[in-house]
This record gives structure tokens, C-alpha cells and sequence, in this order.
């Protein structure tokens, strides 16, 4: 068998070269091929000796990320027809059970599904008729604009609000005509119940039949579902309210052929009511659901409508979806920048606090890229596209929140499991609580202050009305599009609900040193020079020449030093750089060492007098070892400044009781220094990018929930090792998939932020469940006249009805005060 996989970290060769030694040396592997490119990995094994579980434990040890390539299509649809709890739960399970389907999650509170799936094995078009066939309307979700899902919404609101509005006229004619003889209101005497019993049941039925025709798809659906063994909260509906309606019009029939006692033992009113009420229900929850979404449609809104394009000595105002990658648009102060793209003519200050959240404007030059929806403040620019349509920024974002809001949190799957048996559950307890009642009062065992049968029927519509598996399907649906929603509004993007709730569940963070406490451009502080024959401009000279071909930011440092000395660089020869020790190469002909303590143990270079940079050291720098034909010539100290805000987010998040580490490649000296220096006790030093996952595998072992704090590159196999990993992305540097969790900006503060922010979601979330079962918990028995021995009071089905409908509101209430959620 020959399988592909994704990797991720995969810097150099020497990491191309271990993992392919690696699994080769695994019994059953014939072959290991890694694509150094696109971090591409293909196996050739057999099956019966190695799972794909054996070949991604192998790969992960090594402290790489790994996931299997699957030739899958992620569609996102639009269902309608979803109800509640346990609709969703039967697209889920029957869809996701079809051959070729490799999983679906559908969201109630937006009545969306992303479904996964392999093209060669079945089609798009095969999964929506499936769906069609179990009683819903499924299709393509279509990528359209702010302006166009406004109007549905509207045009759908208001459709609903005129459903309510036909339905409460009529119900409120039914119920004065049904109950205004019983207070003393006047009734006309050609429908009076006492001269003209028959016109009071038929008028009745007749102003009943609009209301049921507008709500007639609680019968449809509820009853299909019903007869399909997958009864959902339309069928509740269906049967409490039908059942009212067909014993009415038993009654109805029995006072036409003269059985005029019956004119007390007519429910048209309860039916068209409890429809009324409930449509009033579903027009509120349906208001508050749209508002849970506003943080997309704001981003949605930051996109340009127009571009200027730039075409030879013409300006040309086009539709933005015109603008092809290459081309060159105009934009003037004040403007949107439409597209992503490379400053080519002229020099400006922009404002991406719309991506990023910070306010302050950045000055832009040629060659500075920008991105779309930020604003252009004072001059004007030329940008040239890089990246348009679907490819901007802004829609990454708008498809990462989008994405995060359709997802489900763990906490999710008890309202799935309980959901599951609710319904059948409800009707039994209706069914069962009627039959009790009807025997003990037509056996005289329990005195009743009614009819039995119409007592019975009260209790039974009662339970079918009461109980409400929206409030729980909606529970954390609602709490995730909102905290989402706000966190992108913050600059923090979080993928998905399950990362959320990890990050609620976190108590050790483990923090990287450079660029994360630290601001990430070290520079070259000290030049201690151990050999006479050398000074500082030949020491600079040398180590200089060699970093330049080197990417570590200490690198950068001593060639950022030399340049501002103005010294000239060469070209070396057989540059070598080992990872996590430093360089080394040849420079007129002379071998030139540069790193840590283990490069020089590597090649046996006598460093046993090392007061002078354990003194740097212990003040927070660097050492860094410059060696010459095997001899010691000089230390280079290089320090990186910690950020402003990183002692006091320190003891910010320490007052919160949160487990503190910081790790670094730094020797254990200088990292203690720095410790002391910011606060944190437990310091993991000279640790390599691949041991950073080993040890937050460590720490994990220890049984702490670890979220791990780094830049998103160098920090990728322990990002995807720990609990939850958050990278700091600096706003346009975002694209960091290893990471659960993307703060926009280099800010540290929004570590703090991120973490409340789950805590508040969570926290909202088991108010939700914990409201929604407490609601049907005592709303059932007090339906079932569970307490009526003690009060002699049965709950009125329309009140039954109005609490039903106004439980699902409550839920989606209590997730909007997330809006207000400050850091």
C-alpha cells in the first residue's frame, strides 16, 4: 500500500534525511520518499505489518507535524428545514454513514453543514438528494455578498413575521369567541355557545384553518419525520396541536348531530395559540440568530466593491472582481485598498487596525506588501496584486471564523446524546401521562376537575408542547458563532470550537523566548576578543560573512552589526549549519566555527575558561563562540530586548493560578537571567526546535493541559503537540496552520485575552445546557400534572406552548451578551 502525508517543520535537508532513515528502519516500510518542497511524504508499506497509526507516532516522535493526505472536497450547504436538536443529529448520522462521506457537522444556529467527502467515491449531487430524501432541502452554499444575505435574511423575516402575524389575528378571534362567555364578554348571539352551540364550534374551525395552512409545516415535517421513526420538535408540534384540533372536530361533529354538551370540550383556541406563540418564538430566536453572525458580516462588509486599475497613463475604475493577479491599482488617500498586493509607486501611512486591531497606522514604501480592507490615510499608492477574490487576507479570516463558527465543541456531544432519545422519549411520557390520569379518573382513584378525557388530552398536549430540544441543540452552536465571532473582532482567530473549550481546560503555558517574550530582532551587545591577533572590524568581518547565508535571528544580528559598521562581506565556501548548534564554513581558507557550546564540544575546541560568557550570561545575552582553525578567537554577545507588556502579562496570568515555563534554545545561564528577569520559575534551556515538542510532551505526561505560546514556525511540532497552540502572528503573518489559535497581532496581552475569552464562552455554553435542561426537567413533569395533587392546577397548554417558544429565545439571549465580552 502507498499512502501520502502532509508534514510540517520540515526545515532543511537533515530533517528530510532523518525521517526518511527513520521509518525506513520500520519493519513492513519499503519505502520513504519526503519532498522537501511541499513537505510531502509518501510511504510504501504493507499493511498487514504497519498501520498509518505506526507511521505518524514515528514521525511525530521525531518532532515533526504529520496528517494524512486524503483526496477529500470540504463543501459548505445550506439546509433548510432543520428544527431542532435532533434533525441535525439524523443528517449527521445518516449522511455520514454513505459510502465515500468522511464527515459532516451541521449547525442549528445557522442552519449550515460542511460536509467532507471523496469525490471518486460519490458525488455532491448523490449526498444533497440523501438529505432530500430525509425531509430536508439541501444545496450549495453560494459565495455571495453582505448586501444579498441581508435582503434573504430580511425577505425571510419578514415572511416569517407575516406567518405571525396571520396566525395571532386569527388565534386571538378563536380565543375571545372560545373563552369571552366563560369572563362575561359579549358574544354575538348567532354564535353564542347557549342559543347557537354548532355556528360557536364552526366558526371556530373556520378562522382555525388559516392558522393551520400558514403553519402547516410543523405538520409536513413533523409527520413525515414521525412516520420515517425520526420524530424531531415539528413533530411535537404536529401532535400536540393536532390532537387539540381532531378532538375538536370530534366535538364539533358530535354537536352537529346533537351532543351539545361538547361545546365546553372544544381546543381550537390551545391549537391555533399554541401555533401563534410558538411562531412568535421562532420570529424572535430566528432575530437573535442573525445577530450572532454580525462579526462575519462586518468583515464581509470591509470588502472593496471598486478598484482603479492602473493602465498605462489611464486610471480605470473596474468591479473588483475584475482585478486580475499582476495588475496595478490605484489607490487615493482615504481609500480601501481593494486587493492584497506590493507598495510599487509612492509612500503612505495605512490603517489595518480592520485585520489586526492595532490602531496605530504603518508606514508604507515601495516593496512593503498591504492587504486588502486596510485603509490608505494620507497618500496616495500604487500596489501591485499578489492576491485577490478568495486568496486575500481578509477572506482567509472570514473563512477561518466562518469555519470556527460551523464547528463543534466537545460540549457539544451531550446535547447530541441526550437530543438523540429526547423526542421518542417526550412523546412516551405524554402518551404514558395521559393514560395514567384518564384511569384514575374514570376510576374515581384520584378526584379531577374535569372530564377525564379532556383532562388526559390537557396533559398530553401540555408535555408535547413543553418540551423544547432547540434550547438544547442551540446551547453551544449560538455561545461558539458569538465568541468567535468577537474573538476575530479582537484580532484573535480561533479554528474551531474544540479549541475553545481546550483552551478552558489549559493550566500550563508554556511560553518561546525569542519573538515571543522578547521582540524578536536581537542585537550584538558585547565582542569579547580572546586572540590579539584579531580586533573587532576582522572579528565582525569574519562571523558576519558566515551568518549571512544563515536564517537564525542571531544570525541576523552580527550581519545587521556589520553592515551598520560598513564592513564588506565575502563569500564562504562549504557552509554547513547544524541545527540547534550553529554554522560552520570556510573563509580564505581558514574553517570558521560559530554557535553554542555544543558546536565547539562537536569539534572538540577547548572552551574550559568560560568566565567571560557566563558573566554575559548571567546578564541575560547570549554567548555565541567564534573559533578559528579549531582555536577559541572571540564571544559575541547578543541580546533580544523583552517585549514591554511581557513582565506584566506574567504576573497577570500567575494571579490567574496559570503553571508558567519558557522555552528556549538559549544556555541555561542566560535563560535563567532572563526568567528572573520576567518572572517565570520554570525555564526549559537549550532546547532545539525538535526537543520543544518533547518537552511539552514532558510536561503533558505530567498531566498539565499545556497551550504553547511561539511564532508559528520554528515552534510548529510543539504547537500541534500541545494541548492548544497559539501562535503569535503579527497580524499579517497569520497563515500558520500548525496553531489552534492566531493572535493578529504581536501582542501578549491577547494571550490574557484569549484565555478569558474561552473561559467566558464555556462558561456560557453550560449556562445554556444548564437552562435547557433545567427547563425541561421541571417543565415536562409540571405538564404531566406531576404537581397537580399539590396545587389542583394543570399548566394551560397555551402557556406550555408560549414557555417552549420562549426557552429557545432565552438560550440565544444569553450567547449575545458575549458581544460585550472586553479584554
Amino acid at each position: 500500500m502507498m499512502k501520502e502525508f502532509q508534514l510540517g517543520g520540515v526545515t532543511c535537508q537533515v530533517c528530510v534525511n532523518k525521517i526518511e532513515k527513520k521509518l525506513l528502519k520500520k519493519e513492513g516500510i519499503f519505502k520513504a520518499n519526503v519532498n522537501f518542497s511541499n513537505e510531502h511524504l509518501t510511504v510504501e508499506y504493507d499493511n498487514d505489518i504497519v498501520t498509518d497509526k505506526d507511521i505518524i507516532e514515528i514521525v511525530k516522535k521525531l518532532g515533526y507535524e504529520i496528517t494524512e493526505i486524503k483526496n477529500l472536497k470540504e463543501v459548505e450547504l445550506d439546509i433548510e428545514g432543520i428544527s431542532c436538536q435532533s434533525c441535525i443529529n439524523r443528517i449527521e448520522k445518516k449522511i455520514g454513514k454513505l459510502n465515500g462521506v468522511d464527515n459532516i457537522t451541521v449547525n442549528l444556529a445557522t442552519n449550515k453543514g460542511i460536509v467532507s467527502y471523496n469525490s471518486e467515491e460519490i458525488k455532491l449531487s448523490e449526498i444533497l438528494d440523501s438529505i432530500n430524501k430525509l425531509g430536508f432541502k439541501g444545496k450549495k452554499s453560494e459565495d455571495i455578498s453582505v448586501d444579498k444575505q441581508e435582503k434573504q435574511m430580511q425577505k425571510h423575516l419578514n415572511h416569517e413575521f407575516l406567518r405571525f402575524k396571520i396566525s395571532i389575528f386569527f388565534s386571538a378571534i378563536v380565543f375571545y369567541i372560545s373563552m369571552g362567555t366563560m369572563v362575561g364578554l359579549p358574544v354575538p348571539d348567532i354564535i353564542s355557545p347557549e342559543l347557537q352551540p354548532f355556528n360557536f364550534a364552526l366558526i371556530q374551525l373556520i378562522l382555525s384553518i388559516p392558522v393551520v395552512v400558514v403553519n402547516r409545516k410543523f405538520y409536513t415535517v413533523g409527520i413525515k419525520n414521525l412516520i420515517s421513526r425520526s420524530p424531531n420538535m415539528d413533530s411535537l408540534i404536529a401532535i400536540g396541536t393536532g390532537s387539540a384540533i381532531i378532538y375538536s372536530l370530534y366535538g364539533t361533529y358530535k354537536i352537529a348531530i346533537g351532543n351539545i354538551h361538547y361545546v365546553h370540550a372544544l381546543y381550537y383556541e390551545s391549537g391555533v395559540v399554541i401555533l401563534a406563540l410558538i411562531m412568535l418564538g421562532k420570529y424572535l430566536e430566528d432575530v437573535s440568530k442573525g445577530k450572532t453572525s454580525e462579526a462575519i458580516k462586518k468583515l464581509m462588509g470591509l470588502k472593496s466593491k471598486k478598484a482603479t486599475l492602473v493602465r498605462g497613463d489611464k486610471f480605470v475604475q473596474v468591479d473588483i472582481e475584475e482585478v486580475e493577479k499582476g495588475e496595478v491599482v490605484l489607490v487615493k488617500p482615504g481609500e480601501s485598498i481593494p486587493v492584497d498586493g506590493e507598495v510599487v509607486d509612492g509612500i503612505s501611512t495605512v490603517d489595518e487596525s480592520m485585520l489586526t486591531g492595532e490602531s496605530i497606522p504603518i508606514e508604507k514604501k515601495v516593496g512593503d506588501k498591504v492587504f486588502g480592507a486596510s485603509i490608505n490615510k494620507n497618500g496616495s499608492l500604487k500596489v501591485k496584486a499578489t492576491a485577490i477574490g478568495r486568496d486575500t487576507m481578509l477572506s482567509k479570516i472570514i473563512a477561518l471564523v466562518e469555519k470556527a463558527q460551523g464547528s463543534k465543541a466537545p460540549i457539544a456531544k451531550i446535547a447530541d446524546k441526550v437530543s438523540g432519545f429526547f423526542v421518542p422519549a417526550v412523546m412516551a411520557i405524554a402518551i404514558l401521562s395521559g393514560i395514567i390520569w384518564y384511569y384514575l379518573g374514570t376510576h374515581n382513584i384520584f378526584t379531577i376537575n374535569q372530564n377525564p378525557s379532556i383532562f388526559a388530552l390537557t396533559i398530553f398536549v401540555s408535555v408535547m408542547v413543553i418540551a423544547c430540544p432547540c434550547s438544547l441543540g442551540l446551547a453551544t452552536p449560538t455561545a461558539i458563532m458569538v465568541g468567535t465571532g468577537r474573538g476575530a473582532e479582537l484580532g484573535i482567530l480561533i479554528k474551531s470550537g474544540e479549541a475553545l473549550e481546550k483552551a478552558h481546560k489549559v493550566n500550563t503555558i508554556v511560553f518561546d523566548k525569542t519573538g515571543t517574550l522578547t521582540v524578536g530582532k536581537p542585537k550584538v551587545t558585547d565582542i569579547e576578543i580572546l586572540d590579539k591577533n584579531y580586533d573587532i572590524e576582522k572579528i565582525l568581518f569574519l562571523a558576519a560573512s558566515l551568518e549571512q547565508f544563515s536564517e537564525h535571528p542571531l544570525g541576523e544580528a552580527i550581519v545587521n552589526e556589520a553592515t551598520e559598521k560598513n564592513i564588506d562581506l565575502i563569500q564562504t565556501s562549504d557552509f554547513n549549519s547544524v541545527t540547534g548548534k550553529g554554522i560552520c564554513g570556510t573563509i580564505d581558507e581558514k574553517v570558521v566555527l560559530i554557535g553554542n557550546k555544543k558546536l565547539m564540544n562537536d569539534y572538540s575546541i577547548d572552551i574550559s575558561d568560560d568566565t567571560v560568557s557566563e558573566l554575559l550570561a548571567k546578564d541575560g545575552k547570549t554567548p555565541m563562540y567564534l573559533a578559528i582553525n579549531s582555536k577559541l578567537i572571540a564571544i559575541i554577545a547578543i541580546a533580544d530586548i523583552l517585549k514591554d507588556e511581557a513582565i506584566d502579562v506574567i504576573k497577570i496570568l500567575k494571579s490567574k493560578n496559570y503553571k508558567l515555563a519558557m522555552i528556549t534554545g538559549d544556555n541555561k545561564i542566560t535563560a535563567q537571567a532572563i526568567g528572573k528577569k520576567i518572572g517565570i520559575d520554570m525555564i526549559l534551556a537549550e532546547v532545539t526546535p525538535e526537543d520543544k515538542y518533547l518537552k511539552v510532551k514532558e510536561l503533558q505526561d505530567l498531566g498539565y493541559n499545556v497551550a504553547m505560546v511561539g511564532d508559528g514556525i520554528n515552534d510548529s511540532p510543539a504547537l500541534v503537540q500541545a494541548d492548544i497552540g497559539i501562535a503569535i502572528g503579527g497580524g499579517t503573518d497569520i497563515a500558520m496552520e500548525s496553531a489552534d489559535i492566531v493572535l493578529m497581532k504581536k501582542n501578549l496581552y491577547d494571550v490574557i485575552t484569549t484565555m478569558d475569552l474561552s473561559n467566558a464562552v464555556i462558561k456560557n455554553i453550560k449556562q445554556n445546557l444548564f437552562w435547557a435542561f433545567i427547563y425541561n426537567s421541571i417543565g415536562i413533569p409540571l405538564a404531566a400534572g406531576v404537581f397537580y395533587p399539590l396545587t389542583g392546577h394543570l399548566l394551560n397548554p397555551m402557556i406550555a406552548g408560549f414557555a417552549m417558544a420562549m426557552s429557545s429565545v432565552s438560550v440565544v439571549t444569553n450567547a449575545l451578551r458575549l458581544k460585550r465580552f472586553k479584554k
